[in-house]
Formats: C-alpha cells, sequence, structure tokens
C-alpha cells in the first residue's frame, strides 16, 4: 500500500525485545506479588512497591532510550501492564494517567517541551491525577487557575484523583479567569496541596483514588499542558486499554489462584464425579474455562493495543513531516488509524469485561464455602473487575460501535464537534 505518510526516524528495530522487557521486569512483578494478600487484608497502599517499580525504571517504559527510557511499543507497555495487573492490579490503575502523560510527551519528542518532560520521567519522576469533581462539568471544572503576586496558583476540589499518592506531580483539569479550560501541572507535595486517601469503593482499594484538595498551589515553572495538536492518536483508547489491560492480569491470577486451590483441595461433593476435586471432571471444566477466558482476554487486548501503535506512529510520521510535503491523503490515512484504534477499544472492551465479569464469578463453583475463606480474598478478583469496569459505561460504548457499524457515525470526540472533550490546545 502507497501512502503518503513520512517514515518515522526511529527504526522499530531499536525497540527491545518482548523477552528482553519480561526478564528485566518479571522478578520485580513476583517480588510485588508475594505481598497482594497482606495488602488486600490491611489496605496498606502499595507505595514501597510503586518505589520497586521506579528504581526498575516501570514508568519509563515507553520513553525512547535517549531519554533515559526502554523505547518499547505500546503493544509492549500493555504486555508488562497484563504481567504487573497479575500481581497488583492497583499499581497500573494507579499508573494509568501517567502512562497517558508518558504518551503525549512522545508525540512531542521532537520538541523541548516534550524532551525535557520525558528526560525527567526517563530519571524517575511519576505523574498522579487530579480532574474529576461533584461541581461543574468535565469541560468546565470549577477549579480555579489565577494569577496572584506573579504566581499562577489553583484552587479547588478533586475527586477519584487515581495515582495522586503515588506520583510526584498531578496533571489538574482548571478554568482560568478568562473562563479557558487547561491542564495545568501542579507538584504533589507543593504547599496547597492535601491528597487524602479516602477512596471508598469496594474495588481497587489501593489505587489512591481519593481527593486532593488545591489552595493556592503553584503551578510547575512548565506551566500548562495540552494533547499534541493534529488528532486525537487514540487518546480515549489509551486509557480504557490501561483498563482492560489490568482485567487481562486480574483475570489471569484469579485462574491461577483458584488451579492452585483445587490441586490442594481433599473434599469434594457427595456428587462429585472423582475421590479428589483435582479429578473431577466438571471442576476441570470450570478451571479450563477460565484458563480459556484468560487467554482470550490477553489476546484481544494485545490486538487492539497493536493498533493503538499504528495510531500514534502514524500521526508522529504526519506531524514531523514538513508542512510543505504534507497532503490531504496523508492526514485521511492518521485518522482513518485514530479511528480504527478507538473502535478496537471499544470491541474490546465489550468482550473483555463480559468475559472478566462472568470468568471471577465462575471460579466459585470449584469450592463451595471453602473458597469463601476470607484469607484467599478471592472475591477482591470480582469487585476488581467489577470496579474498572464501571469507567466508562460500556452501554455507551456498544451504542456508539453499533451506530458507526450500522450508520457509519464516528463517536462524536473524534468529529470536530467533539474535539474538546480530549482536550484542544489553544491557538498560537
Amino acid at each position: 500500500m502507497t501512502t503518503d505518510l513520512a517514515v518515522e526516524p526511529v527504526s522499530a528495530s531499536a525497540r527491545p525485545t518482548d523477552e528482553e522487557l519480561l526478564a528485566k521486569y518479571r522478578p520485580v512483578f513476583a517480588r510485588i506479588a508475594e505481598g497482594a494478600l497482606e495488602r488486600e487484608t490491611s489496605g496498606r497502599l502499595a507505595l514501597e512497591e510503586a518505589g520497586w517499580l521506579r528504581e526498575v525504571g516501570f514508568p519509563a517504559v515507553r520513553v525512547p532510550r535517549e531519554f533515559g527510557g526502554d523505547g518499547a511499543s505500546l503493544r509492549q507497555l500493555y504486555l508488562l501492564v497484563i504481567e504487573l495487573a497479575a500481581a497488583e492490579s492497583n499499581l497500573p490503575h494507579a499508573l494509568r494517567v501517567h502512562s497517558r502523560f508518558v504518551e503525549d510527551r512522545w508525540r512531542e519528542r521532537h520538541t523541548p517541551r516534550g524532551q525535557e518532560w520525558l528526560r525527567r520521567i526517563g530519571d524517575g519522576i511519576v505523574f498522579g491525577t487530579a480532574v474529576s469533581e461533584r461541581d461543574g462539568t468535565f469541560q468546565k471544572p470549577a477549579t480555579t487557575l489565577r494569577e496572584v503576586d506573579g504566581r499562577l496558583v489553583v484552587n479547588g476540589t478533586k475527586y477519584y484523583s487515581t495515582g495522586a499518592l503515588y506520583g510526584d506531580y498531578l496533571t489538574v483539569a482548571v478554568l482560568d479567569e478568562a473562563g479557558d479550560r487547561h491542564t495545568a501541572v501542579v507538584k504533589a507535595d507543593a504547599p496547597g496541596v492535601e491528597r487524602i486517601d479516602d477512596w471508598a469503593g469496594f474495588g481497587q482499594r489501593a489505587s489512591a483514588s481519593g481527593t486532593t484538595v488545591f489552595t493556592d498551589a503553584e503551578v510547575e515553572g512548565l506551566g500548562f499542558l495540552f494533547p499534541p495538536p493534529g488528532g486525537t492518536a487514540g487518546h480515549l483508547a489509551h486509557f480504557q486499554l490501561t483498563h482492560l489491560a489490568t482485567i487481562a492480569g486480574i483475570v489471569r491470577r484469579a485462574t491461577d489462584e483458584i488451579a492452585d486451590f483445587v490441586r490442594r483441595r481433599h473434599r469434594t461433593y457427595s456428587q462429585a464425579k472423582a475421590p479428589v476435586a483435582a479429578k473431577d471432571p466438571l471442576i476441570q471444566q470450570v478451571v479450563g474455562r477460565a484458563d480459556a477466558a484468560a487467554y482470550a482476554i490477553r489476546a484481544t487486548v494485545l490486538d487492539a493495543t497493536a493498533s493503538l501503535d499504528a495510531a500514534a506512529d502514524a500521526r508522529y510520521a504526519l506531524t514531523i513531516t514538513p508542512e510543505a510535503e504534507r497532503t490531504p491523503k496523508g492526514e485521511e490515512e492518521a485518522v482513518a488509524l485514530e479511528l480504527k484504534a478507538e473502535l478496537d477499544a471499544y470491541r474490546a472492551q465489550s468482550i473483555v469485561l463480559e468475559l472478566g465479569l462472568k470468568t471471577t464469578t465462575e471460579i466459585f463453583e470449584v469450592g463451595g464455602a471453602s473458597a469463601l475463606d476470607r484469607k484467599y480474598q478471592f472475591d477482591r478478583h470480582w469487585r476488581n473487575v467489577r470496579t474498572l469496569a464501571s469507567h466508562n459505561p460500556l452501554i455507551y460504548r456498544e451504542q456508539q460501535l453499533g451506530d458507526y457499524v450500522l450508520n457509519g457515525t464516528p463517536p462524536a470526540f473524534l468529529s470536530p464537534e467533539g474535539a474538546s472533550v480530549i482536550g484542544t490546545p489553544p491557538a498560537s
């Protein structure tokens, strides 16, 4: 196929292999997994474990090598997210906005601003978020940005501040004095910033998704940040696929734990077809179905992330093409790949959520009351999947997907009228 898109100067051969990345990160994932039940029981945040990830360089997986990262593809990032989620599902959830921040800077890595933030991330800094509110609306937040004595300061209260207690910096949705929406960056430990661990949801309890209060908190010196101009490049698909990759890891862990439970189980039912549970064909069917679901969810997520890679690479290639050499065809190709990435995320969401919820319910069929013992915390898997599934409600995604299939109508945020949903940079 001929294309009008420029060729990206960074060769894919410069990327690490899957095997290299897994060899680097699996030891720390295994170490994190050892304390999962203790953390769930005690309610302890995985702050120490997040530090282990920082030490080994995980927050910079996607950062290009020249800026101190691994230079991984998006598919490779999500491959690692699945494995981390199997060890501790709260950590990829807490790093979700950090990952998107990195991606936005990756898309402007040819600019001084992008390079400066990528170097900082390569050195180990981590981002949390403070966007959602109970006042105002998504596009018109009640949190304000104003100038005081030559300083730009933020005032307001945010809820569901996922990862805020894990981050060094926070991205904050604000409204300036002219009524324009911006994203400001504030140091997480700056004077006037209070991070409260009051997330009350029944799942993802250690994701640090609590309240953040800003009282004349000063904006970081690099100022405001916006998604790089020129298309969405799968912006919302990126957020959604982090949840789906996390669910893939949860289902894998649930399957492994219930299989281990069955292997060690000596009691069985009077109606059982074998004297021990592991030999009972009905129990084998439950575990086999769970294993197949874990495989299918993982494969579905990774396939969708390949679409996201293609969209991101195409948009960047177009971005660095000299303006005089850009053509309408090149823009059309980039937009088509971005649309595919978003729709593939919708398709994956529909399948992953249904399979994830079903599987984390059915695992209890293998053990009766014994499987309910709180020492196993098997219920955490369903609670965590249900919590993640509550983000971006599926009923809307499936409706938008159906509208596209039937009528060719793309989701509103991909149209010019909906561009502000994901943030559009101001005119220069």
